[in-house]
C-alpha cells in the first residue's frame, strides 16, 4: 500500500499528551483531527525511557506496557501510516541475550550476536582502530566482565549501554527478522533504519557506510518490502552519500535541508539551497527538526570533498543559532552536555530562528514546497521553546528539544498564532493536488521560486530574499488563492 503524500507527525508516545498511546490517539482524533496523514512513533519498545530515550531497547519486539500494547499500534494504524524504528546497530546491555553472554561467555548461544573488538581487529591494530569514524566522543569499546573470568571489550558505538550487534551473524539475522515480522503483524507501514550506517565493521576502514553497508541496507530493505513495508534510511553524512543511498533504497532523509534553510534565512542568500534542490533525492522525507539536533555534517565538507556550505558559512550558521537562542543552544551542545553527538547543534528550530514567528512559518513553507514527504516534530508543531529546565535536570543535550507536553499544554500551544499558521500550511500541503506533480526551483536576483505543477493544478512559493517576504500562489480547477506568509499570523 503506497504511503500517503501528506504531512506526518514525529513524536514520542510519552511526551505528547498524557503519557500513553491511547492518549495520543485521542489527541489525534480531537485536538489534531485531520492534521496528519502519518505518524513516526519514536521508540515505544521496552523500555521507552532507557539511557537513550528508547534507542537502547531491552526487547525490541515488546511495546512497553506503560504506553500500551501492539493493539494500540494497530488502532493507530487504522487511520495513519505508521513508522517505527528498527534499531539496527545495537541493543541494551540489560537485554536477556547480553546478560546471558556475561554469565556464560562464549558458551552462550548469544555470543555470536554481539561484536567484540576481536571480532574485527587484532589486538595490536591500533592504526586500524584509529581510522574508525566516531559519532560521539565516548569510547567505542567498553570492557565487560564475562563469566566472572576477565574482561572483554565489546563494541559500543554510541553508549556503554548500547552493545553493537553482529548483523551478519546467524543470530543477528534472526534478531532482525523477528523485529520485521513483529512490525508486519501490527500494521507498521514504514521502518526507519536507525544507525544503519554503523552496522558493518571491517578492519582497515572507518567502519561507516562501507560498500558492504550499502549491500546490507539493500538486503534489509528488500526483506521489509517482501512483508509489504518500506524502509527509510537514517544517515547523517556528506550529501553525496545521501544521494548514493537514495539510489539503493526506498527513501532517505533530506538532512541537508534544515541547515540550508537556516543558512538561507540568516544570510538572505539561497544559492546553496537552490544548488541542492537541483540534485537532491526525490525519494526523501523532509524535516526541519527531529528528536536529535540540527545536523551540520550533512552540509559540510568531508575530506577532500567540498560541502554544500564552506567552513566560514558553517561557522556563521552555528554562531547565529547560538546567538538567536541567547546562548541556550551552546549549553546543550558539544562538551557542555553529556550523551552528545559531534555533528549536531541542540536547539529547537523555533529558537534557532530567534523565536521569530514569520521566519518560522517561512521555514516551514520552504520545507513543504521542497520535494519529499514532510515530517513535523511534535515540539516544532507547537513552536515549543528550548526546555532549559529539562536540560538542567538531565544534562542530556538533546533534551532541550524533547519537552513533555501534556494535553493542557498542547491546548495552550495550539492557540498561538504561529501554530495556527502552521496548521494552515499543513492543510494546504495535504490538500493541494499540485504536490503530487512535478517540482522545479529557480533563483535569480535574490528571488527564490519553488513550483509544483500537476495537470491543471499549480502551487508556487515566491520568496524575496532581500526582505524575507514570501507569497504562496495556488491554482486549480476548484480553487485559486494567493496570500503572503505573514498573513497566516493575522
Amino acid at each position: 500500500m503506497p504511503i500517503k503524500n501528506g504531512v506526518q507527525l514525529i513524536t514520542y508516545a510519552d511526551r505528547l499528551g498524557n503519557g500513553a498511546l491511547s492518549d495520543l490517539q485521542s489527541l489525534l482524533e480531537h485536538e489534531l483531527a485531520g492534521v496528519f496523514t502519518g505518524i513516526h512513533l519514536l521508540p515505544f519498545f521496552y523500555p521507552f525511557d532507557g539511557e537513550d530515550a528508547g534507542f537502547d531497547p531491552i526487547d525490541h519486539t515488546i511495546v512497553d506496557q506503560r504506553l500500551g500494547n501492539w493493539d494500540s499500534i494497530k488502532m493507530l494504524g487504522e487511520s495513519f501510516d505508521i513508522m517505527a524504528d528498527l534499531i539496527v546497530n545495537h541493543m541494551s546491555a540489560q537485554s536477556v541475550a547480553f546478560k546471558d553472554v556475561l554469565e556464560h561467555g562464549q558458551d552462550s548461544q548469544f555470543w555470536p550476536l554481539f561484536l567484540t573488538k576481536q571480532s574485527v581487529f587484532s589486538d595490536d591494530d591500533d592504526a586500524g582502530i584509529a581510522k574508525v569514524f566516531r559519532p560521539r566522543p565516548t569510547p567505542f569499546f567498553t570492557e565487560y566482565t564475562v563469566a566472572n573470568n576477565g574482561t572483554v571489550p565489546f563494541w559500543t558505538t554510541f553508549t556503554a549501554n548500547q552493545i553493537d550487534i553482529d548483523v551478519e551473524s546467524q543470530p543477528g539475522q534472526h534478531y532482525l527478522t523477528s523485529i520485521l515480522d513483529t512490525f508486519a503483524d501490527n500494521k507498521v507501514d514504514l521502518i526507519r533504519l536507525d544507525a544503519a550506517g554503523y552496522a558493518i565493521k571491517r578492519a582497515g576502514t572507518n567502519c561507516f557506510m562501507l560498500e558492504e553497508t550499502f549491500a546490507f541496507i539493500e538486503q534489509l530493505s528488500q526483506r521489509a518490502r517482501d512483508l509489504n513495508m518500506q524502509c527509510l534510511v537514517e544517515i547523517h553524512s556528506h550529501y553525496q552519500t545521501q544521494i548514493e543511498i537514495a539510489k539503493r533504497c526506498d527513501s532517505v532523509y533530506d538532512f541537508a535541508l534544515p541547515p540550508l534553510v537556516l543558512h538561507t534565512l540568516f544570510s538572505r542568500d539561497a544559492t546553496a539551497l537552490a544548488a541542492w534542490l537541483e540534485i537532491s533525492p526525490r525519494n526523501c522525507f523532509t524535516v526541519l527538526d527531529t528528536h536529535d539536533g540540527i545536523g551540520i555534517v550533512d552540509v559540510g565538507p568531508s575530506g577532500d570533498k567540498p560541502g554544500l556550505l564552506n567552513a566560514t558559512e558553517i561557522d556563521s550558521l552555528v554562531e547565529t543559532i547560538h546567538n538567536n537562542s541567547n546562548g541556550q543552544s551552546r549549553l546543550a551542545t558539544g562538551a557542555a552536555a553529556s550523551n552528545v553527538d559531534l555533528y549536531q547543534i541542540n536547539c529547537t528550530f523555533y529558537n534557532a530562528l530567534g523565536g521569530d514567528d514569520e521566519a518560522y512559518l517561512l521555514a516551514r513553507a520552504i520545507q513543504f514546497f521542497c520535494p519529499g514527504i514532510p515530517q513535523v516534530y511534535y515540539a516544532g508543531l507547537l513552536a515549543a521553546e528550548n526546555d532549559m529546565e529539562l536540560l538542567a535536570r538531565t544534562n542530556v543535550g538533546r533534551d532541550i528539544n524533547r519537552p513533555y507536553l501534556d494535553i493542557a499544554a498542547v491546548k495552550e500551544h495550539l492557540q498561538k498564532p504561529v501554530v495556527q499558521g502552521l496548521l494552515k500550511l499543513i492543510e494546504l500541503r495535504n490538500n493541494t493536488p499540485a504536490f503530487s506533480g512535478d517540482f522545479s526551483a529557480s533563483y535569480q536576483q535574490h528571488r527564490l521560486v519553488l513550483t509544483w505543477l500537476n495537470e491543471d493544478s499549480s502551487a508556487e512559493l515566491v520568496i524575496e530574499l532581500n526582505s524575507l517576504q514570501a507569497v504562496i500562489n495556488v491554482n486549480s480547477a476548484t480553487q485559486s488563492q494567493s496570500f503572503a506568509i505573514n498573513s497566516l499570523l493575522e
